[in-house]
């Protein structure tokens, strides 16, 4: 009976994406009073948070504890409301997991077809406690099919599996997550567990999210495509992924939802729109349907209000720099492909701000300086200015008079 449940759930998905599952829970269905119970355990709206942004109207109002959005490319925070608060991120957690995998798939550390056991600690007992992937008990699965667990089912024996499979146990790989969180630079976050269930010391912020969320897209390239399918079947049981909007938004390709009753219900998304990408954080609200309206708000806010600019042109010169001692006086300088996001309508400008005392030999391609560039009288970006071209360095007489000439500001 608990499987006809399961296939039935992409449908339902599609038809109404707004009724579905909370992560906390698995797919069987549970008895009428745990419903009751449920429905119950839903909290109350939070109070609207206004967000900061350098939009002239300002920001939209969300009732979420925390919210956020970034621009992928130059991973800018455009809007936000509470970005640096600490808060439970349930089942978020998940994509710091998944993102393990795949660094470790990358580099070579994982194979695809590796078999994974399933310990007694990573088994899910088929509670309505918590989300699985169903791994039976002592069996073994292989790496690939654990990360689309993690990731579509939101499998916390999968996420167990892993860790112990990587780590020894989920106490080591909480430490894994941990090193890898402070080199991305999520400076808010402390992972205990591979899965988001509840612990006091287990918390992340809006933006460490927005920040883990970017570098999945950047550098998981190979499997990104996985946050956007729809189900997964294993072990003859199909589930659908808990994202609502990959079902009415084409262009929303990932990544993350998560609930308990703690962390409220939460989502991570990414949408990519004529060439710009934005990546929403909705943290704590009050219903699935909540979290899926408020990132859809979002989202056209965010593209209705914000714009590439392209300051300069891929090889275009930007600017001749200075460089002593060298066979020529000076050299070519510019960017490589460099694009902005900016409110609509406003105006960029660029600043160009070459290294002091640029001596030779310069090497084509070499980081000489930076160029920086401001909207309405406020950083928005920069990037590094570099040579065009090599210069050598002067023969001892020529630079004998050069120094001559420096020495009498000529």
């Amino acid at each position: 009976m608990q499987r006809k449940t399961l296939s039935l759930l992409p449908l339902v998905f599609a038809i109404a994406a707004g009724t579905l599952v909370p992560d906390s829970v698995s797919f069987a269905a549970p008895p009428a009073a745990k419903q009751a119970t449920q429905k119950k355990a839903e909290a109350p709206a939070p109070a609207p948070a206004a967000g900061q942004t350098a939009v002239a109207g300002g920001a939209p109002t969300l009732p979420a504890k925390a919210w956020l959005l970034m621009d992928f490319d130059s991973g800018e925070i455009l809007a936000s409301a509470n970005p640096d608060e600490p808060l439970p991120p349930a089942s978020l957690t998940k994509m710091m997991t998944s993102f393990l995998v795949e660094q470790a798939l990358r580099s070579g550390k994982l194979k695809k077809d590796d078999l994974v056991s399933v310990s007694q600690n990573a088994w899910c007992r088929g509670s309505s406690t918590e989300s699985c992937m169903y791994l039976p008990l002592n069996s073994q699965a292989t790496v690939i099919d654990i990360l689309r667990g993690i990731i579509v089912q939101s499998g916390n024996d999968a996420s167990k599996a892993i860790a112990e499979h990587m780590a020894g146990s989920e106490e080591g790989f909480a430490k894994l997550m941990n090193a890898e969180a402070k080199r991305l630079g999520m400076t808010h976050t402390n992972f205990v567990n591979a899965t988001g269930l509840p612990d006091p010391e287990h918390k992340s912020s809006a933006r460490d999210l927005a920040i883990l969320a970017r570098a999945i897209i950047r550098d998981s390239s190979d499997y990104y495509p996985i946050y956007a399918e729809r189900e997964f079947t294993y072990n003859k049981i199909k589930q659908g992924n808990r994202n609502a909007l990959l079902y009415t938004d084409p262009t929303v390709d990932g990544l993350k939802t998560g609930h308990t009753q703690e962390a409220g219900y939460c989502l991570v998304t990414s949408s990519k729109r004529n060439g710009m990408r934005l990546i929403t954080v909705i943290l704590n609200t009050s219903s699935m349907k909540a979290r899926a309206d408020e990132t859809r708000q979002l989202l056209n806010w965010g593209f209705a209000n914000f714009e590439k600019a392209t300051p300069f042109q891929p090889e275009a010169a930007v600017t001749t720099a200075k460089v002593s001692y060298g066979k020529a006086d000076t050299v070519a300088a510019g960017v490589g492909a460099w694009s902005l996001t900016v409110p609509r309508g406003q105006k960029v400008s660029t600043s160009v701000q070459v290294k002091p005392d640029l001596e030779a030999p310069v090497a084509k391609g070499a980081v000489i300086g930076k160029v920086v560039a401001e909207s309405n009288g406020k950083p928005v970006g920069e990037t590094a200015l570099i040579a065009q071209a090599d210069v050598e360095r002067a023969g001892f007489w020529l630079r004998l008079w050069q120094r001559f000439l420096k020495l009498f500001g000529k």
